[in-house]
C-alpha cells in the first residue's frame, strides 16, 4: 500500500506542475525562451533515453520470459507502436486550434508574445480567448490522462525510472499550464480563474493513475506490466518527437534544444547507473 501511495504522490506532483506554469505566466513579464528551449530538450532527452534504454528493454525481457523470446518480442514491439498510435489518435481527435501540442508560429502567439498590448478582462475578443483557454484545458486533460497512468506504473515498479519520468513530465507540463492560463486571464481579468482551470487540467494525471489503479490492479501480472511498459515507452517517445523537440526549437535556437536533449540523456544514464 505504501508503494501505491508513493506512486499516486509522484503522479500528483507531475500533474500539478501545470499550476507552476500558470504562476510563471503571471509573475514573469517575458518568458526566458532560451531556458525554456533547453528545459524542453532536456525533458525530451530523459523521456527518449528512459523509454528506449530502460522501459522497452524491461518490457521485452519480462514478456520474453513469460511468452518466449519470439512471441515476447513481437508483443513488446506491438505494444510500443500501439502506445504511439494511441497518443497520435488523441492528437487527431483534438482540433489543432485548441491543441497545445500543435506548434504554432510566433505570429499566431500574439496573446503571449505581445501581452503588454492587451487589457486583461477588456480584450475585444474575450469570448474567443475564454473558449481557447477552456478547450486548451480540456485538450491537456485528455493528453495528461495516459501520462498519469505512465507515471503511476513507473513509480509503482521502479523508483530509479519513476523519478526521472516525473521530472520530465513535470517540465513539459509547465508551458502547457501557461497555454491554459494566459488566454483565460486576458478573457476574464481574473488570475484566480486562470489558475484554477490550469490547475484542474493537471489533475487529469492523478485521475489517470486512479482509473488505471482501479481497473488494472486486479489483473496486474508480469505480462500486463510488460505490455504497459512498452506502451508507455511508445507514448513518451511520440510526445518527445511530436511535441517537446519541435516546441523547444520554436522557443530557442536549434542547438540549444539539442544540448538540452543530450544533457537529459546523460542525466538519465547516470541516474540509472547509480541505482545498479
Amino acid at each position: 500500500m505504501s508503494n501505491v501511495a508513493f506512486a499516486f504522490g509522484m503522479t500528483l506532483l507531475a500533474g500539478l506542475s501545470t499550476g507552476i506554469g500558470s504562476l510563471l505566466a503571471f509573475v514573469a513579464k517575458k518568458t526566458n525562451a532560451k531556458f525554456l528551449a533547453v528545459s524542453l530538450g532536456f525533458s525530451a532527452g530523459v523521456m527518449i533515453y528512459v523509454s528506449m534504454i530502460e522501459l522497452f528493454a524491461t518490457a521485452n525481457k519480462t514478456l520474453a520470459s513469460e511468452l518466449g523470446e519470439r512471441q515476447g518480442t513481437i508483443v513488446t514491439v506491438a505494444a510500443f507502436f500501439g502506445g504511439m498510435l494511441l497518443i497520435s489518435l488523441i492528437d487527431k481527435l483534438i482540433p489543432s486550434e485548441q491543441n497545445p501540442h500543435e506548434i504554432k508560429s510566433k505570429e499566431s502567439e500574439s496573446i503571449t508574445g505581445n501581452s503588454e498590448e492587451l487589457l486583461p478582462g477588456k480584450h475585444k475578443q474575450g469570448k474567443n480567448l475564454m473558449r481557447t483557454g477552456l478547450f486548451t484545458a480540456l485538450a491537456l486533460a485528455i493528453h495528461n490522462f495516459p501520462e498519469g497512468l505512465a507515471t503511476f506504473i513507473s513509480a509503482l515498479q521502479d523508483l530509479s525510472i519513476a523519478i526521472p519520468v516525473v521530472v520530465a513530465i513535470a517540465i513539459h507540463n509547465i508551458p502547457e499550464g501557461m497555454a491554459v492560463s494566459v488566454p483565460i486571464y486576458y478573457a476574464t481579468g481574473s488570475r484566480r480563474k486562470a489558475f484554477i482551470y490550469s490547475f484542474l487540467s493537471g489533475l487529469a494525471e492523478p485521475a489517470g493513475a486512479l482509473v488505471g489503479y482501479l481497473i488494472l490492479m486486479p489483473f496486474l501480472n508480469d505480462v500486463i506490466f510488460g505490455i504497459i511498459y512498452a506502451g508507455v515507452a511508445g507514448i513518451m517517445v511520440f510526445i518527445s518527437f511530436d511535441e517537446l523537440l519541435p516546441t523547444a526549437q520554436e522557443y530557442g535556437e536549434h542547438h540549444l534544444s539539442v544540448y538540452g536533449l543530450v544533457a537529459g540523456m546523460m542525466v538519465m544514464a547516470v541516474s540509472l547507473i547509480l541505482f545498479i
